[in-house]
């Protein structure tokens, strides 16, 4: 049998492309490594280096990684070559990570014509700079409630990454190797990204038309399409709940029928459940966004401030304005430590 022939790129005859990884504070290791490992392996492969790469961030000497892990760096954030291709890696914490001088970097670059990226959550950075507006994205599924109510002019997505242009963002993790594998299959063609994918053991390529969480019935491990329905109906409308009488008529059952599903098959009434799914979005917005308490609890479905703080010590042992101010405490260097 024939082997596909490569496909014949630009690059086959010019400079390698390189990559500038730009680790961000509290990055994910997980969508770094799997990223600059997909360009590894894509130089072995095929013989030849087709890619190369360096690994910058802002100060220029190390990055420390949600893990703890610390990476030496090669350096600042100088200027770059128009023909480099800039993928940002985001983690954990990324408005504080999203600075004003990483801002200023990523727009002027962006003005020169490099190619942007944003992994994990770093098309929030990529969102914070303007650089994303009338354009679609992804980003990881924690963050995805706070950065709709942060930008309007985005069309977010839940797909496991999305390319639009020049822009391009992921939803963090395993999907750097999706994006890795469709950037190597359109420069050298799909024969050497399906090596690249055997090499890894990653049978199941994702593309951009698939979502970044499990289905429904995989999450609440139940395969029962009414319930899986309903759910999919209470997800879709936080900040303005419908009553279970509504949801059950939705899907052909009575009231009784719909508690009865939930109580068998998740141990909760539907009101509980339809409850901690608003819970859950409301503690997101609190920590990831500067929302103040009361636009948290408007967002998600609670129309009073004492209503919400109830509701939320009940299920969090403690009330919003405690957990805001919690998160805010982590972020602060402990007084003693200078």
């Amino acid at each position: 049998m024939n082997t596909p022939a490569r496909k014949t790129s630009v690059m086959d005859q010019h400079k390698p492309q390189r990559v500038v990884f730009v680790l961000m504070s509290q990055f994910t290791m997980l969508c770094f490594s799997s990223a600059i490992e997909c360009l590894r392996l894509a130089n072995r492969v095929a013989g030849e280096q087709l890619y190369d790469w360096k690994i910058i961030g802002e100060g220029g000497e190390t990055a420390t990684c949600s893990n703890g892990c610390v990476f030496n760096l090669t350096g600042d954030l100088h200027e770059l070559d128009r023909d480099d291709f800039v993928m940002l890696c985001g983690g954990l914490d990324i408005q504080k990570a999203t600075t004003k001088s990483m801002l200023n970097w990523v727009r002027r670059e962006a003005r020169r014509g490099v190619k942007l990226a944003g992994l994990c959550t770093a098309g929030y950075t990529l969102a914070k700079a303007g650089l994303l507006d009338g354009k679609r994205a992804t980003i990881h599924w924690e963050n995805h409630d706070s950065f709709l109510e942060e930008f309007d002019d985005i069309e977010l997505t839940k797909s496991v990454f999305v390319v639009d242009g020049n822009r391009i963002t992921t939803a963090g993790g395993t999907a750097s190797i999706d994006l890795m594998l469709k950037l190597i299959a359109d420069d050298h063609g799909e024969a050497l990204a399906n090596e690249v994918a055997d090499t890894l053991i990653y049978s199941s390529i994702r593309t951009d038309q698939d979502t970044q969480r499990l289905s429904i019935p995989t999450r609440i491990g139940v395969r029962h399409p009414k319930l899986s329905k309903v759910i999919q109906i209470m997800e879709a409308n936080i900040e303005e709940p419908i009553s279970p009488a509504i949801l059950a008529k939705d899907v052909g059952m009575s009231t009784r029928q719909l508690e009865r599903l939930f109580r068998r098959y998740l141990s909760r009434s539907p009101k509980r459940y339809y409850m901690e799914l608003r819970l859950q979005k409301a503690r997101n917005l609190l920590m990831q966004t500067d929302m103040s308490v009361i636009n948290v609890a408007l967002a998600c479905g609670f129309a009073s401030p004492s209503h919400f703080s109830k509701c939320y010590r009940s299920h969090y042992n403690t009330t919003p304005y405690r957990e805001r101010g919690t998160q805010a405490a982590k972020a602060e260097p402990a007084a003693d430590s200078a």
